[in-house]
């Protein structure tokens, strides 16, 4: 999904943990796409760091989001900007190209996973533990750079939110362990990483996913296969992107319904009050429970 850039007019999406601060209070000016990094960016960064996230609206499709002036004025005061790449918030190079010269790091998510970028890819990366764990050795280095005298509190940061995500992996192995081999359905591949660790087999056609995903209509054929899934019961559970609606969407949560099939839906940004590693906590909570 490539999300639409350069909008005159839109909602005013920044905030996601703080306001970009003057050089003069010392801290690193942050900016991420997603308020999914700057999450992960607030928590390795600590008090050394502001940060700005740019979408983070959890009743907001991200699919439709629209960047405008503002978010440009937000990259220009940027010492480290974090994007996800591949295609997924291109919005952000195009706005980075048109600023001055100002030299700030740019972290590409996409890059930074060592996953080979193909036509079919999966840019909902933070659904993927290791490459998070690779963001956040990469966080550690570049505000290490950005500010030396800080560098051992990134560390201790670091470690402990790697800690607490090594925690998240050990459980989708316990998933895959009871579980492992269940069929489940999607509607989009948003979380597929996460599934696909956690031992379960997508089943859920991918002619489907795809059109969903790209906002284009789903063939009758296709579609009545998907439903068939429910009304004949192989699935165990559907899991959602809560953040996109529409008629085939609609169709297929009815039909698990309809069926007694468990429903799990997950986000593309944070839920309020949540930050990463918690949010990611209940996500894998909610499928273990559709599986039981």
């Amino acid at each position: 999904m490539k999300l639409i850039a350069l909008a005159a007019v839109s909602a005013l999406l920044l905030a996601g943990c703080a306001a970009s601060t003057p050089a003069a209070n010392h801290r690193i000016a942050i900016v991420a796409s997603t308020d999914v990094y700057g999450s992960i960016a607030s928590a390795v960064g600590g008090s050394a760091v502001t940060v700005t996230s740019i979408m983070n609206d959890p009743a907001q499709d991200p699919h439709s989001f629209e960047a405008n002036a503002r978010v440009q004025l937000e990259l220009s005061k940027a010492d480290l900007v974090i994007e996800n790449g591949a295609g997924y918030d291109d919005f952000v190079d195009t706005m980075l190209s048109g600023l001055d010269g100002a030299k700030r790091t740019v972290l590409n998510v996409a890059t930074i996973s060592g996953k080979t970028i193909t036509p079919d890819f999966n840019e909902h990366l933070w659904y993927d533990f290791p490459t998070i764990e690779n963001l956040v050795a990469e966080l550690v280095t570049a505000l290490s750079k950005a500010s030396p005298a800080d560098a051992s509190t990134f560390e201790v940061n670091a470690e402990d939110f790697v800690e607490r995500l090594n925690g998240l992996e050990r459980r989708e192995a316990t998933i895959q362990q009871t579980y492992g081999g269940s069929p489940v359905a999607i509607t989009e591949p948003v979380p597929a990483y996460l599934l696909v660790a956690s031992g379960l087999k997508i089943i859920t056609p991918k002619e489907f996913s795809k059109a969903i995903e790209d906002s284009t209509d789903v063939s009758p054929a296709v579609l009545k296969e998907t439903l068939t899934q429910f009304t004949d019961r192989k699935v165990k559970a559907l899991v959602y992107n809560d953040q996109t609606a529409g008629p085939q969407t609609t169709a297929v949560l009815k039909a698990a319904d309809e069926s007694g099939i468990p429903v799990v839906p997950v986000t593309e940004t944070l839920p309020q009050g949540l930050d990463y590693l918690g949010w990611m906590t209940l996500n894998l909570r909610a499928i273990e429970r559709a599986l039981k």
